[in-house]
């Protein structure tokens, strides 16, 4: 059941509070609290090592594979603590899709690619069904036209900005809710970024996005909400219009401008 279909647009999908993030004696987050609204794209945005992909990560729980990482506080998605110990953590990961900052097809055919998630997840009954959502995934993703005659090419014979597209098919044939973006953009051409971007833009009317980018410019034009994270605390967070012209914190207004990052 997809929850996007059921929450309106703008309440909140996802939200921590006191989130606290350690990587063994290190602490990378401190207290956040930021909600996530449903059918929206939220950008983090903060220079290097500021916590927000720690922030990202724990949405799926991929710290989990970190050794010494410890969370605490509370994350929920759709008001389920998602580091309950009765969430299964392959379940979760089907419902909170991941596209990575370096295109990572597998090393198999196009089809395959997309197949893959809906197969271990038995999302198909039969052949057809299985075509229809790797067709459908490879459409949303805007690839299909470039492929359609080339499905059992291998996925790392496309270029970049396809690759990453093909990862955005993949990561969608499982009818996630939402999807999170480590730095999408940051391997690829102007060009290429172009087309992820409106993407995005297309993306979000099925599905809650959050973003991490490096390019505030990439913020500015993809979400509809920002948030600014500096040395593991969240400074600021608010539309993006009004982060961008009319910030009510110094440091957020340092970086905006280019003072500091």
């Amino acid at each position: 059941m997809n929850m996007n279909a059921v929450l309106p647009q703008g309440s909140s999908k996802i939200s921590a509070k006191a989130l606290d993030v350690h990587y063994s004696e290190k602490q990378a987050l401190f207290g956040v609290d930021l909600d996530i609204r449903a059918g929206e794209v939220t950008a983090l945005i903060g220079p290097s090592g500021c916590g927000k992909s720690t922030f990202l990560r724990c949405i799926n729980r991929m710290n989990d594979l970190v050794d010494g990482a410890r969370v605490s506080g509370s994350l929920t998605l759709d008001g389920t603590d998602i580091y309950d110990r009765i969430i299964d953590v392959v379940q979760l990961r089907a419902r909170v899709g991941m596209v990575f900052q370096k295109p990572n097809p597998f090393p198999k055919s196009i089809y395959d690619n997309v197949a893959y998630g809906p197969r271990i997840h038995g999302l198909a009954q039969d052949q057809a069904e299985l075509d229809e959502i790797v067709m459908t995934s490879l459409e949303k993703a805007g690839l299909l036209n470039e492929v359609k005659d080339r499905l059992q090419e291998s996925g790392t014979s496309l270029s970049g900005g396809q690759q990453q597209r093909l990862c955005i098919a993949r990561a969608i044939a499982v009818e996630p809710e939402v999807i999170l973006m480590d730095e999408p953009c940051s391997a690829l051409d102007p060009i290429a970024t172009a087309k992820v971007e409106e993407l995005i833009d297309e993306l979000r009317e099925n599905f809650t996005i959050v973003i991490v980018t490096h390019s505030m410019q990439q913020a500015a034009r993809v979400s509809q909400r920002t948030a600014f994270f500096h040395l593991g605390k969240l400074i600021e967070v608010g539309d993006t219009e009004q982060i961008f012209t009319n910030p009510q914190q110094p440091l957020t207004q340092g970086y905006i401008t280019g003072r500091f990052g």
